[in-house]
């Protein structure tokens, strides 16, 4: 008997998670993928010697890479060199800058630094964190998010208040800590989830227990090694890739997809996941009578932000700068209101600065430094060549004033990358970079679902569905939807 086939839109994390699990359970699995290389928003390009990491740089939560690679019998080691940065990251104040140690002692003894007694109160403030990356990230994220009913778990009702939903992330902050400082360090993880502090359930304080006690992690040649990883584990199972591929419609017949048209060529298969962007698979490969979500419904959806990249090689040793470096030197607040309640390009914004050759050297030549600079900005904004120079001479003379290097007599290359950007490449639904935000009403079964309530054998995987965005939620929501294929054979 041959073997279902099965077709994936997409090679990004979300897309080769899926084909990992299907070809596992014994499916004829081929990806489809626009660009010439794997990864999706993780891709990478060289350029002068340099090499560039093009979206996630972060690597935290390592145990759900570890989980993801043993459910194949596989370890990260197999594929990349994983080592954990010490200090994890440092903040630029107005008047100074903290580094956050990786060892815990000497994380308390920062908080005692700046608010004496603190240290206790951060103690209690992870412990409940912990308690929330436990359930929130090894149990409600792997629920499906079909119906309302996977909630009723006695853990999870019984641990509602512990998980504190009905709290937002700065009272629960700034009832147990005082310093602006301190404040701002725990607060800043939640600045890409997709709402203000105030407005953020406090259970993401789970993130803070990824940062702080978890640890900042860096795979050895950047993060397209994960992809590169996947990619391996997936030829090794026997999934099969067709890269620029341009796929222009789904064709439906009796409430069945049937096909695709990929490059003026159909292509049959028995089931369809699509990692590609969620509006886009509907609005634009779905005819209308088989789209469940209507135009309104995805302008009434609430999105986390966009962003304003450069990609930046420079000659000479930055002295100054750690792998991972946050640029709080201006309004936390008025930055963040410029992205969420009067959307805008912001007037003075926070920016954030990686600089992976601290840690690694194959990503630059000899004697340089390779920088990825970001700005968070609202989603749906319009870009210019005008607006990309314009924010350019502002954060490099803001780097220049925290670190004395200036960037603009070293510049060696410099590309920008911004939402029309992301519209262009990935058909990012109003230029988004972190897909949906994190609010109460986008949460489990509130998001939009993993499986077509009007094509049957249609499935959605990636950061606009169950469980959100985010590498590690990536990784997830594609084991997610290889399950919702299983159970529909």
């Amino acid at each position: 008997m041959s073997k279902k086939k099965i077709a994936i839109i997409g090679a990004g994390f979300s897309g080769l998670s899926s084909a990992c699990y299907l070809a596992k359970s014994g499916f004829d699995v081929t990806v489809y993928e626009k660009h010439n290389s794997i990864g999706g928003r993780s891709r990478s390009y060289s350029e002068n010697g340099f090499v560039f990491d093009m979206g996630p740089s972060w690597y935290w939560m390592p145990d759900i890479f570890e989980k993801f690679f043993a459910d194949f019998g596989k370890n990260v080691s197999d594929y990349y060199d994983l080592v954990r940065l010490s200090p994890s990251y440092r903040v630029f104040f107005s008047d100074d800058y903290l580094d956050v140690p990786a060892s815990l002692d000497e994380l308390y003894a920062l908080f005692e630094r700046y608010e004496p007694g603190s240290s206790s109160n951060l103690k209690q403030f992870l412990k409940e964190a912990e308690y929330k990356y436990n359930v929130g990230m090894h149990d409600l994220v792997y629920k499906p998010g079909i119906n309302i009913s996977e909630l009723i778990d006695m853990r999870l009702i019984s641990g509602v208040f512990k998980l504190d939903v009905f709290k937002s992330m700065s009272s629960h902050v700034r009832k147990l800590f005082k310093n602006q400082k301190l404040i701002k360090l725990l607060e800043f993880p939640v600045l890409f989830l997709g709402a203000l502090p105030e407005q953020t359930p406090a259970l993401y304080s789970l993130m803070n227990y990824a940062d702080l006690v978890l640890g900042t992690w860096y795979p050895m040649g950047g993060m397209q090694k994960i992809a590169q990883g996947m990619y391996e584990l997936a030829t090794e199972l026997g999934v099969k890739f067709e890269t620029e591929i341009d796929i222009q419609k789904i064709v439906v017949d009796k409430n069945i997809a049937t096909s695709i048209l990929a490059n003026k060529k159909i292509e049959n298969f028995d089931a369809l996941v699509s990692s590609a962007d969620y509006h886009f698979t509907e609005q634009k490969l779905l005819d209308e009578k088989d789209r469940k979500y209507t135009a309104k419904y995805w302008e009434s959806r609430k999105m986390a932000p966009s962003c304003l990249i450069y990609y930046v090689g420079v000659k000479g040793a930055i002295n100054n700068l750690l792998h991972h470096n946050l640029f709080f030197d201006a309004d936390f607040q008025k930055h963040s209101k410029e992205i969420y309640t009067n959307p805008k390009w912001p007037d003075n914004p926070l920016f954030y600065v990686c600089c992976p050759s601290k840690t690694d050297n194959s990503v630059a030549p000899e004697g340089h430094e390779n920088l990825f600079i970001l700005i968070p900005v609202a989603p749906g904004i319009t870009d210019t060549e005008e607006i990309r120079e314009k924010y350019f001479k502002v954060v490099v003379e803001r780097l220049k004033a925290k670190t004395g290097f200036d960037v603009k007599n070293n510049l060696v290359y410099c590309k920008s990358y911004a939402p029309s950007n992301f519209v262009k490449d990935y058909n990012a639904f109003k230029g988004n970079a972190y897909g949906l935000a994190n609010t109460l009403m986008q949460t489990a079964h509130l998001k939009p679902s993993l499986r077509s309530k009007k094509v049957k054998n249609l499935f959605y995987t990636g950061q606009l569905t169950v469980p959100g965005p985010g590498v590690p939620p990536s990784l997830i929501s594609g084991k997610l939807a290889a399950e919702q294929i299983l159970n529909f054979f």
